[in-house]
């Protein structure tokens, strides 16, 4: 009964976060002019109040709890991974690069192809930051944004230059994925099979890390190091497997995106999901069964923006400044109860 406990716990704590944010920014639409009860029905209708609109959300959230777990798993092991979009990348180059190279595969074999690199590559570039932590004693954090940009800079020249399909003038791109290599999609809608996996892969983390040994493991190694030596727990395992899975989900939402929506790796892939998988993170108390509804909610914030954006004419980035504000007083929630014991500890 702990868990689900906990679980009611953390959607409490989530929802009061969603309810000061939403406050605070209805404030904020009272300064600048704005009616905010009309702005928030407006993002309501832009996102769960159309057929089209939930369609776009639920595309949305595919990414958003995919690069989430990419950030969930190694806090887990005491570790803050913010490198989510550059693995983001690599997953969708590396199902690009299997498509381009093996395009002759049966249709079911080519799709799992696509799917299986782009997470592999995904899990490899994570990994890389771990690796470097545990032999070098390297930031995580600093190193994962580091490998964000070796990754960003990796994916513009390969898609821009040598593998870049002739034909894409203005959005350079590689050669499109053959038809019998595309995620299809759900019934009768625009929604691809991403939203299956998707959930589906939270779930068997939430498994992993809460129910199996690995998890405990995890967690124990996560919170001492000095009790996992003293237990006998291999932590350089740990935080390796840690980070590949990590990496792995963020690199299955690169190749869905390339395998599902894009068609191909292009530029246009590089649109933000995997920093906004880490605000997810850590609205969702870095709990992956939390992840699932945060994204949801997210993704159709985001997919908001537009119908927000052409009635009250107000700027594009006020979408991010709403995910901002939540940033913000999610740090300020984790940080409040820590300050009156920093100061009585001060005070002995």
């Amino acid at each position: 009964m702990e868990l689900p406990r906990k679980a009611m716990g953390g959607f409490s704590r989530l929802t009061a976060l969603f309810l000061i944010t939403f406050g605070i920014f209805g404030v904020f639409l009272r300064v600048i002019g704005e009616r905010p009860l009309a702005v928030y029905r407006d993002m309501w209708i832009g996102s769960f109040g159309r057929a089209f609109s939930i369609q776009d959300s639920l595309i949305r959230s595919i990414p958003l709890m995919l690069t989430a777990i990419c950030t969930v798993i190694p806090s887990h092991l005491g570790m803050i991974v913010i490198g989510n979009e550059g693995a983001l990348l690599m997953g969708g180059l590396g199902a690009a690069l299997f498509a381009t190279s093996l395009p002759n595969l049966p249709g079911p074999a080519g799709v799992a192809g696509c799917l299986i690199f782009g997470a592999a590559a995904g899990g490899l570039w994570i990994t890389l930051a771990g690796l470097a932590r545990e032999r070098r004693g390297v930031n995580p954090t600093i190193m994962s944004l580091l490998l964000f940009y070796v990754a960003l800079g990796i994916y513009n020249f390969l898609v821009s230059g040598p593998l870049r399909d002739p034909s894409t003038l203005n959005k350079p791109g590689t050669f499109p994925l053959p038809e019998a290599y595309r995620v299809g999609t759900l019934g009768g809608s625009s929604v691809h099979w991403g939203l299956i996996a998707a959930p589906v892969f939270c779930l068997i983390v939430y498994y992993l890390l809460f129910v199996t040994r690995w998890g405990f493991a995890a967690r124990v190694a996560g919170g001492s190091e000095r009790a996992a030596s003293l237990v006998g727990i291999d932590r350089t395992r740990l935080v390796l497997t840690g980070c590949f899975l990590g990496g792995a989900a963020a690199g299955l939402a690169g190749a869905f995106e390339v395998a599902a929506i894009h068609g191909n790796a292009n530029l246009a892939l590089y649109a933000g999901y995997g920093f906004a998988g880490i605000l997810a993170a850590f609205a969702a108390g870095r709990n992956p069964l939390l992840v699932i509804p945060v994204s949801l909610l997210l993704g159709g914030i985001g997919a908001s923006g537009g119908l927000v954006q052409r009635r009250h004419e107000l700027p594009d980035a006020t979408i991010d400044m709403f995910q901002g504000l939540l940033f913000m007083v999610i740090l300020c929630a984790d940080l409040l109860p820590r300050l009156p014991r920093r100061t009585r500890q001060a005070e002995v």
